[in-house]
């Protein structure tokens, strides 16, 4: 028969043997308990997100009553007699003054001269006035017989008739004369002339140009890197975002169950 002191050092694996710790281990101290705040499932701020969110609906309160009312109230004056469609009077006379005629002139028979109408009723002799000249003659710009000239009448340059051929008496010329310097002359020589380019009659040869560098075609717009996404807050494919919950905490200090075989 095996003794109890025997039996527990079987137990151990090892040099090791339970002894006081030799400094403060957490598994030692109690647990803060439900300390921590879970999300209610009611209301509208802070809702959980594992839980359908139902619509929710505020009152609103009563509107302020304006400090000063802009209306001016039952104050105005309306004539009670004056409806929608008019007055409703029936005939009314007034008392007024007499009006004012204003007294007009007309002529009386001595007014008419019967015996001045003879030359207008009757045929007479026609009759000449003398009067005194118009102001407007004074002022006329109508030019006079010496403001026109007449053409010549001699020479190649007249109007109206033909003339005959005139001659003119000229100069020797210097060009072609026996003072002539052709050393002078202005005859291009043959440096004057340009060369033709041989391209022109014969062949043309192949020509190169160098161009600019060539860049490929491409976006250069800004793209998302892996940072700008946000897998953990996708809605679209499953009902609510990811989240964390707390499981059971183990110590690595706690004796495992050893069942003995034997």
């Amino acid at each position: 028969p095996r003794t109890e002191p025997a039996m527990a050092e079987e137990v151990w694996v090892g040099t090791w043997r339970p002894h006081r710790p030799r400094g403060p281990i957490m598994a030692l101290y109690s647990s803060p308990g439900p300390k921590y705040l879970i999300p209610p499932t009611t209301g509208f701020m802070k809702h959980t997100p594992t839980k359908l969110r139902a619509p929710a609906y505020s009152f609103r309160g009563a509107p302020l009553l304006l400090a000063e009312n802009c209306s001016p109230g039952p104050r105005y004056s309306v004539n009670p007699k004056i409806l929608r469609t008019g007055k409703d009077l029936g005939p009314a006379y007034s008392i007024l003054g007499r009006y004012h005629t204003k007294a007009t002139l007309t002529p009386g028979p001595g007014d008419y001269f019967p015996e001045k109408s003879t030359k207008h009723v009757f045929d007479s002799a026609p009759s000449h006035s003398i009067s005194a000249r118009t102001r407007t003659f004074r002022v006329d710009s109508t030019p006079g017989p010496a403001a026109y000239a007449l053409p010549m009448v001699m020479g190649p340059h007249t109007v109206g008739k033909t003339s005959q051929p005139s001659f003119s008496i000229k100069g020797r010329s210097k060009l072609g004369s026996f003072s002539d310097d052709l050393h002078k002359a202005s005859t291009p020589g043959p440096a004057a002339y340009r060369q033709t380019d041989v391209q022109l009659t014969k062949w043309k040869a192949p020509q190169y140009t160098m161009a600019a560098r060539v860049e490929p075609p491409g976006d250069k717009t800004l793209k998302p890197g892996p940072g700008a996404h946000s897998p953990e807050k996708v809605t679209l494919t499953r009902p609510y975002a990811p989240v964390v919950t707390f499981g059971i905490k183990h110590s690595d200090y706690m004796t495992p169950l050893v069942v003995d075989v034997e």
